[in-house]
């Protein structure tokens, strides 16, 4: 069965950069009609947009914090006046800073808290709302190898992802009656702007090299190729995983 998402309308949050780019790329080469949610990069996802359009494909980019209710519901309602009902989304926007824990403020974990997965609580009430009166869609999270293991210095980061693969569980079994599939990616390592300044330092790049059991480090497209399957009928029957990209480095699930 080959991958067919033509006919499809997608979201992606964090669109512009980083794996939601690769992310959007990928669906959009497979057919999908993509809107991109971005909050600060807007050239980035200018670029991301004209480059979907030159390949043949339908993209729009639409700006917003994704901490609010109000990007949610301007998202959505610019999303099907333009691209359609809408079929997939990926809640991928988050962020990732260090702070020790003797040391976090309140404003820092509140910031990581709130975007990271206050985000993918508004995306899924309102994809939830489309979609139910389909009967159809397809809700795919982007999680993290840190909320399996946690990860040191970085607690509050790891307490939002391990909630989103805690999320994902419970709306597949709230939402699968409904027709709508809910999946996560979990992954490891990334090649990223996001981790670009650790892995500035070799001796660091060698040591996450050699901690993972296939000797390399994930690149962004990689990670949406996951997503890809998640969106296709190829995963027609997947429903609450929680799916590690991770190399071998976490071997769990």
């Amino acid at each position: 069965m080959p991958i067919e998402l033509k006919g499809k309308t997608a979201i992606v949050t964090g669109g512009s950069r980083g794996i939601g780019r690769d992310v959007c790329r990928k669906l959009a080469q497979f057919g999908a009609r993509v809107s991109v949610s971005y909050q600060s990069r807007q050239a980035e996802a200018r670029e991301l947009k004209e480059e979907i359009q030159a390949n043949g494909g339908e993209a729009i980019t639409v700006r917003g914090d994704v901490r609010l209710e109000e990007t949610f519901e301007r998202l959505f309602q610019q999303t099907r006046e333009e691209l359609g009902p809408i079929d997939i989304v990926v809640g991928n926007a988050g962020i990732w800073k260090r702070a020790p824990i003797d040391e976090m403020e309140g404003e820092q974990w509140q910031e990581t808290i709130d975007v990271n997965l206050k985000s993918i609580f508004w995306l899924c009430r309102f994809a939830a709302r489309d979609m139910k009166s389909r009967r159809s869609g397809n809700i795919i999270l982007v999680g993290s190898t840190a909320g399996q293991r946690g990860e040191a210095f970085h607690s509050h980061y790891a307490a939002s992802k391990g909630a989103i693969h805690a999320f994902t569980k419970s709306l597949a079994a709230e939402l699968g009656p409904e027709g709508i599939r809910v999946n996560c990616v979990a992954p490891g390592w990334v090649e990223t702007d996001m981790t670009s300044e650790c892995f500035s330092n070799p001796k660091f790049r060698e040591s996450v090299r050699q901690a993972t059991p296939l000797r390399q480090i994930a690149s962004s497209e990689q990670i949406a190729s996951a997503v890809l399957f998640l969106a296709s009928d190829l995963a027609s029957h997947v429903q609450g995983e929680i799916l590690n990209v991770n190399g071998g480095s976490v071997l769990c699930g």
